[in-house]
């Protein structure tokens, strides 16, 4: 390895722990799956990334070992294994958008993917996710394509300070969710918030809502409009 004792840092030794204890609640909470899903952590000038197949051949039960040490040309300066094929989108937003955030998560939410398999955005329906918008759903590129990486980065310009307060998030048609955050914590946090809300606007409709809860998030922005604490 190059200069592995340089750069293993206190800071990249614990960013390697919490990228591995990240993805083991990503995948226990059904946030990821074993076919696939990737994170990455930018610490000073490296970053701390899942290996390639995480899923399929860790179960996402890494160890802080298992996470590896990349520059940002690419090269892995400690750890075993490859870099995952979605790597250019992780790149790609950290050179884009590093004054804003430091931590990008991909993942295959359970409830997330069927927005993702609808090819349609979704829109916040609850109080806890209308700081994050509408999550957009770019035009299809595979996973191994520049485009995909390219498509991503373009939702995300014009959500900056969404990044930077908390973390903005975009759906890959067929495929699945990334989104960046300020840090790898509140990065969790959305992924989690969001995919819960793509949970209660399907099952909204067992009790007779409107679609998309569009006449009940009308209801939410009037009665917080509204709201006064007399």
């Amino acid at each position: 390895m190059l200069g592995t004792q340089a750069v293993l840092t206190d800071e990249v030794v614990a960013g390697r722990a919490l990228v591995a204890r990240i993805g083991r609640f990503l995948f226990d909470r059904h946030l990821t799956d074993a076919g696939g899903g990737n994170i990455s952590l930018r610490v000073g000038d490296v970053f701390c990334m899942s290996p390639t197949l995480a899923g399929q051949n860790k179960q996402w039960q890494l160890e802080a070992e298992d996470v590896l040490v990349v520059n940002d040309g690419g090269e892995i300066l400690d750890g075993d294994g490859g870099l995952t094929r979605e790597s250019a989108v992780h790149f790609g937003l950290h050179e884009n958008f590093a004054d804003y955030g430091t931590a990008v998560i991909h993942a295959h939410p359970r409830n997330l993917l069927v927005f993702a398999c609808a090819n349609m955005e979704m829109p916040p329906a609850m109080e806890a996710t209308r700081k994050f918008g509408v999550t957009p759903v770019i035009e299809y590129a595979p996973a191994h394509s520049p485009k995909l990486g390219e498509r991503i980065v373009a939702t995300m310009r014009g959500r900056e300070s969404m990044i930077a307060k908390h973390a903005a998030g975009t759906l890959a048609p067929w495929h699945g969710f990334f989104l960046m955050g300020k840090n790898l914590p509140a990065a969790l946090d959305a992924v989690e918030r969001l995919d819960t809300n793509a949970y209660m606007i399907m099952m909204s409709q067992y009790l007779g809502a409107s679609p998309l809860l569009r006449d009940e998030r009308a209801a939410m922005e009037t009665a917080i409009a509204n709201f006064g604490d007399d």
